[in-house]
C-alpha cells in the first residue's frame, strides 16, 4: 500500500470533536478524508453509509456498509472497514477485487449481546416469560420450580468477544464457566476450563446453561440437532445469540414442547425473521427477540465501533498493518 493518493471516505455519524480525532489521526500523512455520515444519526437502528458519486471514483478507502452491489462503483478502493461484525456479504466472490483489505467493528458487540443473552438466561431460570404469558391472560398462578445462576455450570460454544463478556457476567454471580473454540489451548478472559469441538458430547450432558456465539460455517450449522438436544439436562437452558443456522429449529421446537429443556432463548433464529407458522412463537418456554441483542441499541457499542475504526485510520494512514482483519 503505497502513502500516495489515499482517499477516505468516512461515513460513520461523528460529532465536530469526534471528526477532529479522525483529521488529528491522518495529520502529516497523504490521506484526505471526507465526511459523508449525512444519512445516519447516533442512536438510529441501521446505520445507512451514503457516498456520493463523485467520490466512489476515487475512494481508496470506505468506512461504513455500503452495499455489497456498489462495490463495483470503487475501483481505486484498498480497504473497507465496516461497522458491523459480520462481513460475509463482502467475501463473497467477485464482490471486492482480491486486494481489497476488509476489517469489522469486532470487539464492539460484546458487551451489548452478552447483557442480553444474561437477561435471557435469568428471565428463564426465574419462568419469566411463561409469567409474562400468565399476565397477558389476567392469571394468578405458582408455576414452581425456578433455577439459579449461582453453582450452575454454563457451557459457552464460542469464546470470542461476546462469549467471553458473557462468561465474565456468569462468573459475577457464582457460575463455572466451560468454554468450547476451535483452539482449545487458546484462553478467554471468564472462562473457568476451556475445551475443543471434539469433546461437546462429553460436555452438554454437565451443562446447566448452553450458550452459543459462534459465526456462520458449514461446521456450525445444525451444532445443536435432535441428538445433542437428548444429551442436555431436562433442566437445562439454550441460549443463542450467534447465528441461528446454528440450531435446528425442528429438533429444537419438538425438545421444548417434550419438556427435554427448562427453557430456550433465542436472538437469531433460521431462517431470519422467524416464519409466523414456527411451533416456537407459541412455546411457552421459549424466549424469542428479533436478532435485537447487538446493533447500535447500547451507546457504548457506538463508542467502541468509531474507536476501532479511529485506530485503523491512523494505522491505515500511516502504512501500518490494520487491526480487525477478516481479509
Amino acid at each position: 500500500m503505497g502513502t500516495m493518493g489515499k482517499m477516505i471516505v468516512n461515513c460513520l455519524p461523528l460529532t465536530d470533536a469526534e471528526k477532529q480525532k479522525f483529521r488529528d489521526a491522518i495529520a502529516g500523512t497523504n490521506t484526505k478524508q471526507e465526511f459523508v455520515g449525512i444519512s445516519a444519526q447516533r442512536g438510529m437502528m441501521g446505520w445507512k453509509a451514503s457516498v456520493p458519486d463523485e467520490l466512489r471514483a476515487t475512494a481508496t478507502a470506505v468506512i461504513g456498509n455500503i452495499p455489497p452491489t456498489d462495490c463495483v462503483q470503487y475501483p481505486q478502493l484498498d480497504w473497507l472497514q465496516t461497522w458491523s461484525a459480520g462481513v460475509d456479504p463482502y467475501l463473497k466472490p467477485g464482490v471486492l477485487n482480491d486486494h481489497v483489505q476488509v476489517t469489522n467493528a469486532t470487539g464492539a458487540y460484546g458487551q451489548s449481546v452478552a447483557e442480553h443473552l444474561f437477561a435471557m438466561m435469568w428471565s428463564l431460570m426465574k419462568n419469566i416469560p411463561m409469567y409474562a404469558r400468565q399476565q397477558s391472560e389476567a392469571r394468578w398462578h405458582d408455576l414452581g420450580t425456578a433455577l439459579t445462576p449461582v453453582g450452575a455450570t454454563v457451557l459457552i460454544i464460542g469464546t470470542g468477544d461476546i462469549g467471553s463478556h458473557f462468561a465474565t457476567l456468569c462468573k459475577a454471580v457464582g457460575a463455572h464457566t466451560i468454554g468450547v473454540r476451535r483452539k482449545a489451548t487458546q484462553p478467554a478472559n471468564g472462562i473457568d476450563d476451556m475445551h475443543g469441538f471434539d469433546e461437546l458430547d462429553s460436555l452438554l450432558p454437565t451443562a446447566d446453561v448452553v450458550a452459543m456465539a459462534v459465526p456462520a460455517s458449514p461446521d456450525t450449522t445444525h451444532l445443536i440437532d435432535g441428538r445433542r438436544l437428548m444429551l442436555m439436562k431436562s433442566t437445562a437452558v439454550l441460549l443463542n445469540a450467534g447465528r441461528g443456522s446454528a440450531i435446528d429449529p425442528i429438533a429444537l421446537a419438538r425438545a421444548l414442547s417434550e419438556d427435554q429443556l427448562h427453557g430456550a432463548g433465542l436472538d437469531v433464529t433460521e431462517p431470519e425473521p422467524l416464519p409466523a407458522d414456527s411451533p416456537l412463537w407459541h412455546e411457552p418456554h421459549c424466549l424469542i427477540t428479533p436478532h435485537v441483542a447487538g446493533g447500535n441499541h447500547l451507546a457504548s457499542t457506538e463508542q467502541r465501533i468509531i474507536a476501532i475504526a479511529l485506530d485503523n485510520v491512523r494505522r491505515y494512514a500511516h502504512d501500518e498493518p490494520l487491526a480487525n482483519r477478516r481479509r
